[in-house]
């Protein structure tokens, strides 16, 4: 993906074919912490349920937001948190993440 835009503190990227950007982002959040965004948006033309022979535009959107403090965890730190969960919802060929798209709690 091209960068297609950038801010002081954010950058978004799109698909050639512009179905798919990826935004990321830093900011201050409350108590004293740092909060960093990556955005996944993807959209695709879909049968429109309701009306036969229409077609429709269906987005979704995937996040990952990390707050950190300011102090206490170094780079590394935060980087295992982050590593340890995106594992848990990969493991098992992502059954975490079909669960929870099957309202699984």
């Amino acid at each position: 993906m091209n960068r297609t835009s950038a801010g002081s503190n954010s950058g978004v990227f799109t698909a050639p074919d512009q179905n798919t950007s990826l935004t990321v982002s830093h900011a201050k959040a409350k108590g004293g912490k740092t909060r960093h965004l990556v955005r996944l948006d993807n959209r695709k033309i879909a049968a429109d349920p309701l009306t036969a022979g229409v077609n429709v535009v269906a987005p979704m959107s995937a996040y990952l937001v990390i707050e950190s403090p300011y102090t206490g965890y170094s780079v590394t730190e935060q980087k295992a948190v982050v590593d340890g969960f995106i594992a848990a919802l990969a493991a098992g060929s992502g059954a975490l993440v079909t669960k929870v798209l099957g309202n699984e709690m």
